[in-house]
């Protein structure tokens, strides 16, 4: 016959550690730096000594376990919500708190008898702003501990935040009400930090922190990896389970060079390419219409999470955390995984330049410019009503270079698209004289933004070999793209701000005016090896009153689809990547708007599927033709056929691959209103070439003029070249030709 464990329950009449009065007032005021020191389990005169912190229970009882049975020490109210008791042991034994009050009793493990979750080594890292993999140890993370009485689970929460007079955590855990949850300081690296047992994945927290002027202010997470859907504002614990099936794509792309590859990009905003849609269901439509158009990336406007859509994600309120609107970081992931099991690669506009006012967030983080540049001048950025990052501070520096590899390698993407550089490298950036000053050498450039957007590219480059970073820079500051190691800013690509403007500026043009504008099309080839760029008509170019790319052209309907055919095949064959933003390639003539859809039901009408197929075919001819994309970055790979008929808007020219005279694409553009018969084009080499692209193809909604699938070169030496063909070139349209 079994017994019944025995309780026991032991009075404490020894010696209580003691504690000073004025510090037990410090910790309930949540104003002590190490709570710990005063709170949870401290051997003192041959026994333990423990105090807890539990505001309106009625009484605490400590619980521990032996073979004999439960032991209960009931603890004594000291001093304003602490209870203090002595255990009669020699050294700290596992146990638990009972903790009783009105009308509930539960048992609970003690926050205060675990070790710090940072070692010495992280807080170092963080304090010399070396910490590559802050995401790690800053935040929020779930624990799990083996001990006597069982396994304890709970979330670790560590906050940067060096000017705080005190941090507690508050959620809804308990009751928004930080306190008997207050962190402790880790010495001089400005990290507070506390392990919670019971907070488990799901839980929705924040920080309170107490300023130097007495105020307690209620922040979201800097390194929360996820939020609540806006307008709810608080961090979310979260911990990834997600299995991914992508290793084949990240093999190649850890071998693969994408500055000499094909890249045509599609970007997207997610939340009106189909309204409505998560993350799941675009991870089906948005990956097989993208496959099925043939585009090898695409391009995300921010993900990152953000209060206010109408600001499309360019103000971050939470760095680390993808947008909750669409779905779960996992249901992230699984998107960005499907995409590359369908062949695309997945790039994300990246936003370090500034981040938003909002009180609840980044901004004045503990009651001081913590991230923000303490000098307006520099602090501010006075266009977009916004904060500037201190880029000099060595742990700001870190959090943002730290944020670009944590995407590369959480959330397997393959390029960030970086916003307004020029705001960040320029001190004068749209400021007037009296609103900046110069750096220590009397000049315009930010030495500090510089020197962090180099080690951001360096370390994500060694970190992620394969991945790509895309500089939006429209100046004509040198060096973007060269290395660092050499001076430059280290990106992968630039987006061509100049040809895009050049360009929109001519096809806008009737055609009748074009020929006063031609190099407005030519001029992008005097600088195009000065930089590896990516030529962008982004969501930039299609709000704000500019008119959509096809209410740019001029004429009437059929012109106006036919000019943008002709356009995507000059922009294709051009120098340099692609990169299109949505609705380009249905012909949607609405200007884009975040609040709505874009106007899918145009694909009912032919005309309208014709420019759809032509972006297809114009995609497929462009990957399978290494012309067209291998040689993107030298001189050699360019070659101008004819760049002088001005007055007959037709520019002609080669791209050449790297396999000798037949190893060439010619491409031929007509910008006028009707066709150009017996267009004599010189060429490298006899025979028959064929038409690999005829944008008036009658099945895209063209005229049909064209060269009956190939064009024969003979020896009639033209242009420079030994070789030379007659061809028919469309209205408003462009071929491509390849020899047999």
């Amino acid at each position: 016959m079994c017994e019944s464990p025995v309780t026991e329950m032991v009075s404490t009449p020894w010696e209580i550690a003691p504690i000073e009065t004025s510090q037990l007032q410090l910790l309930v005021d949540g104003r002590h730096h190490d709570p710990h020191s005063i709170l949870g389990p401290h051997p003192f005169a041959n026994r333990v000594t423990i105090r807890t912190l539990r505001p309106w229970a009625k009484s605490v009882t400590v619980l521990t376990g032996s073979v004999d049975g439960e032991r209960r020490t009931p603890l004594t109210h000291e001093y304003g919500g602490v209870f203090a008791g002595v255990m009669d042991a020699p050294e700290v034994p596992d146990y638990r708190l009972e903790v009783s009050y009105d009308q509930t009793t539960s048992i609970v493990d003690d926050p205060y008898r675990f070790l710090p979750t940072l070692g010495e080594v992280d807080l170092h890292l963080i304090g010399e702003g070396r910490h590559e993999t802050l995401w790690t140890v800053l935040g929020a993370h779930e624990r799990r501990y083996d001990s006597a009485l069982g396994e304890v689970r709970g979330t670790s929460f560590a906050v940067w935040a060096p000017s705080a007079l005190g941090v507690r955590v508050i959620g809804d855990f308990n009751h928004w009400d930080g306190s008997a949850t207050p962190m402790r300081s880790l010495g001089s690296s400005g990290v507070w930090e506390l392990f919670i047992p019971g907070v488990e994945s799901g839980a929705s927290y924040k920080f309170a922190v107490l300023a130097r002027d007495s105020t307690w202010r209620t922040k979201a997470d800097p390194l929360a990896r996820y939020a609540e859907r806006a307008p709810a504002t608080a961090s979310v614990v979260y911990s990834s389970s997600y299995q991914w099936h992508d290793e084949n794509w990240l093999s190649h792309r850890r071998s693969h060079d994408p500055y000499n590859s094909a890249m045509s990009t599609y970007e997207v905003h997610l939340g009106s390419w189909r309204p409505g849609l998560s993350y799941l269901e675009l991870a089906d439509q948005l990956t097989s219409y993208v496959a099925d158009l043939g585009f090898s990336h695409v391009e995300f406007m921010p993900v990152m999470e953000h209060p206010y859509v109408p600001s499309w994600g360019y103000q971050v309120t939470s760095y680390y955390a993808p947008t909750s609107r669409f779905g779960s970081p996992d249901e992230f992931r699984h998107l960005v995984d499907q995409l590359h099991q369908a062949g695309i690669g997945v790039i994300l506009d990246w936003v370090p330049a500034h981040f938003p006012k909002d009180e609840w967030a980044l901004a004045r983080f503990d009651g001081t410019p913590l991230y923000e540049h303490p000098d307006p001048q520099r602090g501010e950025q006075l266009d977009w009503g916004t904060y500037v990052f201190d880029f000099g501070r060595p742990e700001v520096r870190n959090f943002l270079v730290a944020n670009a590899s944590y995407w590369f390698e959480e959330f397997h993407v393959d390029g960030l698209r970086v916003d307004a550089v020029a705001s960040m490298i320029y001190l004068d950036y749209s400021r007037k004289a009296g609103e900046w000053s110069p750096n220590r050498f009397g000049g315009r450039e930010n030495l500090d933004a510089v020197a962090f957007i180099q080690e951001a590219n360096a370390t994500a480059y060694r970190r992620s070999p394969g991945v790509v970073i895309i500089a939006e820079e429209s100046t004509a500051w040198p060096g973007v793209t060269e290395p660092t190691d050499i001076g430059g800013l280290g990106f992968g690509l630039k987006w061509n701000m100049g040809w895009m403007h050049d360009s929109l500026s001519y096809i806008q043009r009737e055609p009748v005016h074009r020929q006063f504008h031609h190099d407005d099309m030519t001029f992008s080839l005097m600088y195009a090896w000065t930089e590896q760029f990516v030529l962008p008509i982004s969501h930039d170019e299609v709000v704000h009153g500019k008119g959509s790319l096809i209410g740019k052209m001029p004429g009437d309907h059929w012109q106006k689809l036919a000019g943008v055919r002709a356009y995507l095949a000059f922009m294709w064959a051009h120098p340099g990547k692609q990169l299109l933003f949505m609705g380009g390639e249905i012909g949607q003539y609405a200007e884009w708007s975040e609040s709505r859809s874009l106007d899918w039901w145009l694909l009912d009408n032919a005309d309208h599927r014709g420019l759809h197929s032509c972006m297809r075919d114009l995609n497929r001819v462009y990957r399978d033709n290494a012309a067209l994309w291998s040689r993107d970055n030298e001189p050699g790979g360019f070659q101008w056929l004819d760049a002088n008929d001005v007055e007959g808007n037709t520019f002609a020219w080669l791209r050449w691959g790297r396999g000798g005279d037949r190893d060439a694409v010619a491409v031929i553009v007509n910008f006028s209103g009707g066709p150009r018969e017996n267009f004599r084009v010189g060429l490298p080499c006899d025979g028959q070439w064929n038409e690999l692209l005829n944008t008036d193809f009658a099945g895209y909604g063209g005229s049909g003029v064209g060269n009956l699938g190939s064009v024969q070169a003979q020896e009639i030496p033209w242009g420079g070249h030994q070789y030379s063909a007659l061809v028919r070139v469309p209205p408003l349209g462009a071929i491509y030709l390849r020899p047999m």
